[in-house]
């Protein structure tokens, strides 16, 4: 039997502690990203989440993921499996299922988005706040543009990284450098557009702040998991989830003030102390004011001609 090669040694005998690491990161993922599920599906609206924040960040987890599968590290670990046991390999490709299974979870978000996007009146949007009927607020034909751009980036990605596979397999390391930092530069801008949203809305909208409990913290601790795995070389990748943290961080440090401190809760919560038996009127009288208003901007020009 021919010696295994330094790095294959490296792999056949792994560190059990940054093995569980590792995995309870892995589910740490999937489970973060359950709580964004469950509140679109629950609430049947995507509002108040940016399209914009849903483009950038689903390119961006696209770019993350053909990163790492590209990595000529991440090759050499694949090779490997053929030398060493099924329990060494697994925990050689973790850090591949990793990024694979948040990107998984990052194209769902896009799904429920389209697939519960408001396209007329919404409960959530009518009854939070009536700014969402206005102009500046996005359409269904542009969650649809939104989708059509991620698959449109996903395939041209796979053709090239394709490409560089059999034409050129020297290049990888620089296209796999050059993937990872687009997706931080993605990473990074994706979280104003959101930010912007909150701010402006002035709630948290279909958000979910336990997904943002558990990511904020958790892509720190992937970060290091990720940056103990590929070392130095591997920076392009561990580098995205150090920035995504802090910006997410800000995202929820907005949302926890909007949702219990910020200036309609506490409104909310004076009108239940003077007046609770009428705060059923109100909320209707609201809504109606809400659809009247909406009525008149779409029909006011019809009007006028008669």
């Amino acid at each position: 039997m021919d010696p295994l090669n330094p790095h294959c040694q490296q792999l056949a005998a792994p560190s059990y502690l940054n093995f569980i690491l590792s995995i309870l990161i892995l589910f740490g993922i999937l489970i973060s990203y359950l709580p964004q599920h469950y509140r679109i599906i629950s609430l049947r609206s995507s509002f108040g989440i940016s399209p914009y924040f849903v483009l950038l960040g689903t390119t961006s987890a696209t770019n993350g993921f053909a990163n790492i599968l590209v990595l000529p590290r991440s090759a050499r670990d694949v090779s490997c499996c053929k030398e060493i046991n099924g329990l060494a390999c697994f925990a050689g490709i973790l850090g591949i299922l990793q990024v694979g299974v948040q990107t998984l979870c990052f194209w769902a978000c896009l799904a429920l988005f389209v697939i519960y996007f408001p396209r007329a009146t919404s409960p959530v949007s009518t009854v939070t706040t009536p700014e969402s009927s206005s102009k500046d607020s996005p359409t269904y034909r542009s969650a649809l543009i939104v989708t059509a751009i991620c698959l449109l980036h996903a395939l041209v990605v796979l053709i090239i990284s394709i490409a560089f596979a059999v034409r050129r397999p020297e290049s990888l390391q620089a296209w796999a450098n050059f993937l990872g930092v687009f997706a931080a530069i993605l990473s990074s801008i994706q979280y104003f557009p959101q930010i912007y949203t909150t701010f402006r809305l002035r709630c948290v909208g279909s958000l979910s702040i336990p997904t943002m409990c558990i990511q904020t913290p958790g892509s720190l601790v992937w970060a290091g998991s990720l940056a103990a795995r590929l070392g130095t070389e591997g920076w392009s990748t561990w580098g995205v989830y150090v920035v995504t943290a802090c910006l997410q961080g800000t995202l929820l440090i907005m949302a926890v003030y909007f949702e219990y401190f910020g200036p309609k809760k506490k409104e909310s919560h004076h009108h239940d102390n003077e007046a609770p038996d009428g705060s059923l009127e109100e909320e209707e009288e609201d809504r109606a004011h809400a659809d009247h208003h909406r009525q008149a901007t779409e029909e006011t020009p019809l009007l006028e001609n008669d």
